[in-house]
């Protein structure tokens, strides 16, 4: 199974699959929650909320992206980057995804200590943030190339975690 496969079945799977939250967790992507001032986004936003929407992320994900050296994200294709859905998705892994390998590991770290399952934009976040890891590591030589294939292969293990802990549709708190 390629790498785009098992991303959309994560993606499909995080829509379909969940438990409620009864407890009080520190935030895994505070800065969803944190908007800068620069900035149109939404408080706490979510691409996903439909099998449509799962699709169309697919979409942006196949379509040939371009990181920056300031680490900014944005879909080439002209079509695709024009969507209401394509500022969503710039929005979050611009402003909300952790994309240096420090942040990374200590988003792996906190993963690996949580006790349930992630919330939906928890979840979507994590899959995007293992989109980001593996395109870093398909770019990167040496030493480098190791360092993103570790960070990837943990936040794929919290993945794995969370869905085999997971019984039923993923729902927000």
């Amino acid at each position: 199974m390629d790498w785009k496969t098992l991303l959309l079945l994560l993606l499909y799977y995080g829509t379909q699959a969940t438990v409620s939250h009864r407890w009080s967790r520190a935030m895994l992507f505070p800065a969803a929650h944190r908007p800068k001032r620069s900035s149109s986004m939404p408080l706490n936003p979510i691409l996903q909320t439909s099998l449509e929407e799962v699709e169309l992320l697919y979409e942006f994900l196949l379509a040939e992206l371009e990181i920056t050296p300031d680490l900014k994200i944005s879909i080439k294709d002209e079509e695709l980057a024009s969507l209401r859905k394509a500022t969503s998705f710039r929005t979050v892994c611009n402003d909300v995804i952790p994309k240096r390998i420090p942040d990374i590991r200590r988003l792996s770290a906190s993963l690996s200590s949580r006790p349930g399952i992630l919330k939906k934009e928890d979840f979507e976040r994590t899959v995007l943030t293992l989109a980001y890891a593996a395109y870093r590591t398909a770019l990167s030589q040496g030493y480098q190339k190791d360092v993103w294939a570790q960070s990837l292969l943990s936040l794929f293990q919290a993945l794995r975690h969370d869905l085999l802990r997971s019984s039923g549709p993923r729902v927000s708190p």
